[in-house]
């Protein structure tokens, strides 16, 4: 009995070594199997930048790419292209991306409507798929701000310039319209003086 086990045992051991290399290499022949690998998946942005949706993928066959942007104002396909063939760009996107062939994307000039999600999706052509996201937010330009408080604060600065030397011109010709009413009051009351002495 003991014997009719260790033949058994070593029987399977046998069957189990010789499926797991058949499944391995069965494994090995398959075609299938998508990696893809997202590096940075948020990033901050400022208006009127340049940005890189990087990405890097990976498979046995070849694969379609394609990227949609999904925000408060819908969702738009940006590019779809396949490895070393056509690229189909979206018209609103038309002159601002640029494609990589290791699936990443370029977006110029970014503007606030484009903050949100961005979707990648790597398809291979046996039918596996995988999918990445990349956030991105997209900030108003401070120092835009600072110029308009800036300059703001140079009119008023200027205004007030001008209004302290009108004021101070006023003041000056009010001084020397009194200087003359009190020289004229002055000479009346001495010619007046002058009369009552001759009169006497």
């Amino acid at each position: 009995l003991m014997r009719a086990l260790r033949g058994c045992r070593g029987r399977g051991i046998v069957v189990g070594t010789v499926t797991l290399c058949l499944a391995a290499g069965w494994a090995l022949q398959t075609p299938g199997g998508v990696s893809l690998v997202v590096p940075q998946p948020n990033i901050n942005a400022t208006v009127a930048q340049n940005i890189l949706l990087s990405v890097e993928y990976s498979c046995r066959g070849v694969a379609t790419i394609e990227w949609k942007h999904v925000s408060s104002w819908g969702t738009t396909k940006i590019v779809e292209w396949r490895s070393g063939n056509y690229v189909n760009i979206s018209m609103v996107y038309k002159d601002r991306v640029t494609t990589f062939e290791n699936g990443s994307i370029q977006l110029l000039n970014v503007g606030m409507r484009d903050a949100g999600y961005y979707f990648i999706t790597v398809t291979e052509e046996y039918g596996t798929n995988t999918y990445g996201t990349i956030i991105v937010n997209v900030y108003e330009i401070i120092y835009e701000d600072l110029h308009f408080v800036a300059v703001l604060f140079a009119f008023l600065a200027a205004v007030s310039a001008i209004l302290i030397c009108f004021m101070w011109l006023c003041n000056k010709s009010l001084h020397l319209f009194q200087k003359k009413t009190t020289h004229k009051l002055t000479a009346s009351t001495t010619e007046e003086i002058e009369l009552e002495t001759i009169e006497c």
